[in-house]
């Protein structure tokens, strides 16, 4: 069972929300909040599995909040950031305070009930209309190492390849076609080379891929 914190200052998109975890028997909504610091304190005392913040909360924005979240001594609590507005301002520091994902609200509910599962699971997600431009600007915008780090060597040429595929944006389906293996195989070479790298998750593997120079800025 999936338990899910919901945290935004509009009651309506709440209950919404809560009406659609109702109807799916992998979740149970465990905890509401209405503003960023009732989602930090509400966050520590249930522990939910995954908590889905709003940007724009009263008293504490949702990503300071998911920032006060991650930084908890021993949470596991995985954090999706939701907004109406499509700001990379938004995007980058989402990332920085630890999302595993970032979404715009105009999902479908269908959507954004899968982007939790993915959430749950430990994985990260942007939402598609973000990720392209995203990587795009982590192309010029960050500047590359002088040097590869040493904990590439631990890496095979495969899920060296496979990292490259993943800063590229491309999901675990477009990189099986493109390497002609199943999704499986992808998902074991993506959660091998987050451990090696010891990464969170695939968005940061992005970032690291960017910020070492593997693309984008050689």
């Amino acid at each position: 069972m999936i338990r899910v914190l919901l945290a935004d200052d509009h009651a309506m998109f709440r209950s919404g929300m809560r009406a659609v975890l109702d109807t799916q028997a992998d979740f149970t909504c465990v905890g509401e909040a209405a503003d960023g610091r009732e989602a930090v304190a509400q966050a520590a005392a249930l522990r939910p599995d995954v908590a889905v913040l709003d940007v724009r909360m009263p008293k504490l924005d949702g990503l300071a909040a998911t920032e006060a979240i991650m930084s908890a001594p021993g949470n596991d609590t995985r954090v999706l950031v939701l907004t109406t507005y499509d700001s990379d301002e938004y995007v980058y520091r989402a990332l920085r305070a630890g999302a595993s994902g970032f979404l715009l609200k105009s999902l479908a509910p269908e959507e954004l009930v899968s982007a939790m599962r993915v959430a749950a699971r430990g994985d990260a997600l942007i939402d598609p209309t973000v990720t392209r431009r995203l990587v795009s600007t982590f192309a010029t915008s960050i500047e590359p190492a002088a040097a590869e780090p040493a904990e590439l060597e631990r890496l095979t040429s495969r899920e060296r390849e496979v990292l490259l595929l993943v800063a590229d944006a491309s999901s675990n389906a477009e990189i099986a076609a493109h390497l002609h293996v199943g999704e499986e195989t992808v998902k074991t070479h993506v959660s091998r080379i987050l451990a090696k790298l010891g990464l969170r998750d695939r968005v940061h593997a992005v970032v690291y891929a960017y910020r070492n120079g593997l693309v984008g800025g050689r």
